[in-house]
């Protein structure tokens, strides 16, 4: 078993000359808090240009399912590269373009017949589901929850309420979103307006990832489907980050029993190539010819991959996900009981938040400090929200690997703690 491994000082020369080329020719308007420079993967971990060894709790933001370098995923990718790297789904037709379709229509929670639009990313999901909602209902207004998080394409840009940055300076976005709580209030609220015979699509995450994994009130989803159904409301599921077998289901609106009528996919669904889907209901996705397409979506690349992805995803590993996502849960609430600094321990499977608070407060510069304290230590993890520590490792993830990660968290926790008492 590995262990990690940072013996240069961080960043290390080399990554410096990266970082130095990176600052002059790349547009910065990147987050970018964390200086790695990846130079290779294996599983959970990440090696950097200067030879540090890494113990990846981020999964390429919950892209990773399979981990690094799946041999059952490589294979697949090195086939169609030899064979046929693009052939446009615009104009034309490619074998693996229509047997994922066939594979994610088969995934679609009740069922049900549904159809498959291939594209390149979640953002791009998104946005053909606007689309695809206001077409199929004739209606033009959109709904979406406080602390949504869809993507920043102008559409998907006007959906998100996770922090007002991403939306300064970009305006006027699309017209006729409406933003309530996300909480069973919030659906009140709706409820009693008059404006809902005009909307086309809600759009909910079902855990909101970026926002902090926030899980929902008990009962919400299940009276957000009822909401819909009475209106006469498409319901559209972000499963950008809580799909493909991350929440230890393969779309998370499946703890609750509930079967969306557009499902968003990405991230997870190619092992790290550009892909995203929109699923639907067959009887919803009824636009003609010209309505929607994409030169790159559904390239044969990606399909190989995402083909490759679903057999390894329903092989064990989202089995594993529910299991050491209550591992990881249960181990982590075990920590916060020791560390007041810690208020919560929240989520599904491999996405979990834990939220930081000092004096009823949330703790935001001790979350930075933290990251940063984990980084220099060897383990990557995420920032969400106010000040939640995000935890999202490939679905391959192992007992061991979650021990060496909890030991150096906590032990990055009390470094930081003996630093603010010092101090």
């Amino acid at each position: 078993m590995h262990q990690p491994r940072v013996s240069t000082p961080f960043p290390g020369p080399k990554a410096r000359e990266i970082l130095a080329l990176d600052r002059k020719f790349m547009s910065q308007s990147m987050t970018r808090l964390y200086p790695i420079v990846a130079e290779q993967g294996c599983g959970c971990w990440i090696s950097d240009v200067d030879g540090n060894l890494f113990l990846d709790f981020t999964a390429g933001i919950a892209v990773n399912a399979t981990g690094c370098l799946h041999p059952q995923i490589t294979e697949a990718i090195e086939k169609q590269a030899h064979r046929l790297l693009h052939f446009s789904l615009a104009d034309f037709y490619h074998p693996l373009g229509a047997q994922l379709a066939q594979r994610l229509a088969g995934l679609f929670p009740g069922g049900g017949d549904a159809r498959v639009f291939l594209c390149n990313s979640g953002a791009e999901a998104v946005e053909a589901a606007i689309k695809l909602a206001r077409w199929h209902t004739k209606r033009t207004h959109l709904v979406a929850f406080h602390g949504a998080f869809h993507g920043r394409t102008t559409g998907a840009l006007a959906l998100s309420d996770s922090k007002p940055i991403h939306k300064e300076g970009f305006g006027p976005l699309l017209a006729g979103v409406t933003h309530v709580p996300y909480s069973l209030s919030g659906l009140q609220f709706l409820d009693q307006t008059l404006f809902k015979a005009v909307v086309a699509g809600i759009f909910v995450e079902p855990i909101q990832g970026e926002h902090g994994v926030i899980v929902p009130e008990n009962g919400f989803l299940g009276a957000l489907r009822r909401l819909c159904d009475r209106h006469g409301i498409l319901l559209v599921a972000d499963e950008v980050q809580t799909g493909m077998g991350r929440t230890g289901k393969m779309f998370a609106c499946e703890h609750w029993g509930i079967v969306p009528d557009i499902i968003c996919v990405a991230k997870g669904v190619a092992s790290g190539l550009p892909l995203g889907a929109i699923i639907a209901k067959a009887g919803v996705m009824d636009w003609p010819a010209s309505k929607h397409t994409s030169t790159f979506g559904g390239n044969p690349l990606s399909c190989a991959a995402a083909l490759a992805t679903i057999d390894v995803l329903q092989g064990g590993f989202i089995e594993n996900a529910a299991a050491m996502g209550k591992l990881l849960l249960r181990r982590l609430r075990d920590i916060a009981a020791r560390k007041p600094l810690i208020r919560e321990v929240r989520g599904r499977g491999l996405l979990i938040g834990i939220e930081l608070a000092r004096n009823g407060k949330p703790a935001i510069a001790e979350r930075e400090a933290l990251l940063e304290t984990a980084l220099r230590h060897g383990l990557l993890l995420l920032g969400g929200g106010e000040s939640v520590v995000r935890m999202c490792p490939a679905l391959v993830v192992t007992a061991e690997e979650i021990d060496i990660a909890l030991e150096v968290f906590e032990n990055a926790l009390d470094e930081v703690l003996n630093e603010r008492r010092a101090a």
